[in-house]
């Protein structure tokens, strides 16, 4: 369980450009991509190198790490390649570290935002030439623990626009229309369009 020590306010933050730079060399580099690569308070990226990754959004990184997978990313992995996709990239709304959702920042540290939609950037941009890139909505009704959360897929979306993302979800939605999370997923389970937009104006008020 990883419980943050103090608000990411309070820690320096590596932007994500200087996160790419390689620090240790304790696994494979040529199947993981693991940003930073070091156990850190914030994670922006984990997951498989591939020319078709099913890019997985949750709310908010745990424990996780290459070769360490936590049975969530067990899960997307499993639903990934069962889909046709070669690989996997776990992405997260908000990047802190927290296994309890309820322990993230009260406030959005706008440093931590900006440079986890600049990770989303990059992840988009490592989709092969031949494929669209495949957002998959997977972080349930916790987007209710914090106000900022919504606004964050806001900008996300808007960023997939500029990228020709589709949005996918699995398994069956809320009643208030949230995708479903990773976790008890069939492992056979398919892949199906996600109406993002339409999604944010309906969950406007929530």
């Amino acid at each position: 369980m990883h419980i943050p020590p103090c608000d990411t306010q309070e820690i320096e933050i590596l932007t994500f450009e200087e996160a790419l730079r390689p620090t240790r060399s304790d696994y494979d580099r040529d199947r993981w991509l693991y940003v930073p690569d070091h156990y850190a308070e914030y994670r922006y990226l984990l997951g498989t190198r591939g020319e078709n990754p099913l890019i997985c959004i949750g709310i908010n990184p745990s424990t996780a790490a290459p070769g360490n997978l936590d049975n969530t990313l067990k899960s997307v992995e499993r639903i990934a390649l069962g889909n046709g996709f070669d690989s996997f990239l776990m992405f997260n709304v908000y990047a802190q570290r927290a296994t309890r959702p309820e322990d993230m920042d009260r406030v959005r540290n706008e440093t931590l935002h900006r440079e986890n939609m600049a990770a989303f950037r990059y992840v988009l941009q490592q989709v092969g030439t031949d494929y669209t890139p495949a957002v998959w909505a997977a972080w349930g009704t916790i987007i209710e623990k914090r106000p900022y959360l919504k606004d964050c897929v806001r900008d996300m979306a808007e960023i997939g626009q500029a990228y020709g993302a589709r949005w996918l979800c699995a398994g069956k939605r809320t009643k208030k229309g949230h995708p479903h999370h990773p976790l008890y997923l069939r492992k056979d389970e398919e892949v199906k369009p996600f109406p993002v937009l339409e999604y944010l104006e309906d969950i406007r008020k929530l």
